[in-house]
């Protein structure tokens, strides 16, 4: 029985900003995102010793799209941007109108019927903010439900990370939690099975049954999913491989698993 939506606001806790805004530093990426009318922009900070030309053009944007500006030390400035170097004392909070915690999902996903399918991918130490760009726009081009992007252990959803994804992390379906491991834990108790993508499983994404509700795991470029993941697997699956040629690139990995799982619903 599905639960009431009062019973179920009484116990969402309130949402984190991390979790709802995408947050741009530096003065071209922010006068971009103002230029852009199919983006929500939150609001602005500057730091109150921020001068030149370009901070009035995006002062005169903000005015014009009637987002508010905010002063802050240069120091805040740098902590609330995460990058001490690049910021150049201006950052703007971009609404993300796809992204959303974990734990909200899975509270929608449990009032639907038990036989809906879903589709996931998790990123488990994936470091390189260009792999996680480049996932989150092959994620969302497929249709995937989400992609849980952890806290910890994966880059911010930053400028580097928005133009790998040209763009398209500011709608991808992401999904926050802590940690890959917090996450996959929380997948198995909402009933999705938690599959780990291994060049050494005897199972075939591409040929063997998957699960309806199935969260595909990505992991390190390197060092391949962390220990912590790899305990709560239900198991893993393997791209098949030709020509002598041992893996793939996690974003190709990513693009096979998603345009596969793309493919199987669609079938």
């Amino acid at each position: 029985m599905a639960r009431s939506s009062h019973a179920m606001l009484a116990r969402v806790p309130p949402r984190s900003p991390k979790d709802t805004y995408i947050t741009v530093y530096g003065r071209k990426p922010v006068l971009e995102a103002l230029s852009d009318p199919s983006l929500t922009v939150d609001k602005i900070i500057t730091a109150d010793n921020a001068r030149g030309g370009t901070l009035t053009a995006i002062l005169d944007a903000a005015r014009g799209r009637g987002v508010p500006v905010q002063q802050a030390s240069a120091h805040r400035v740098k902590v609330l941007a995460g990058n001490g170097h690049h910021d150049q004392g201006v950052l703007a909070d971009i609404v993300a109108p796809r992204m959303r915690p974990l734990t909200e999902y899975l509270d929608e996903l449990a009032d639907l019927p038990g036989d809906t399918p879903c589709s996931l991918l998790v990123l488990d130490a994936v470091t390189n903010p260009g792999n996680v760009g480049m996932v989150l726009r092959t994620a969302t081009a497929a249709g995937i439900d989400g992609v849980l992007v952890p806290r910890r252990g994966v880059p911010a959803i930053d400028p580097l990370v928005i133009k790998a994804s040209a763009g398209v992390a500011f709608r991808a379906p992401v999904l926050r939690c802590a940690t890959a491991a917090e996450g996959c834990a929380a997948l198995r108790a909402a009933g999705i099975r938690v599959l780990g993508l291994a060049g050494d499983a005897p199972t075939s994404l591409l040929r063997d049954p998957l699960p309806e509700r199935v969260a595909l795991v990505l992991g390190n470029e390197t060092d391949g999913m962390s220990e912590a993941v790899r305990a709560l697997l239900d198991g893993t699956v393997s791209i098949p491989m030709h020509g002598g040629v041992e893996s793939l690139n996690v974003a190709s990995a990513a693009a096979v698993a998603s345009y596969e799982l793309l493919r199987r619903r669609q079938a």
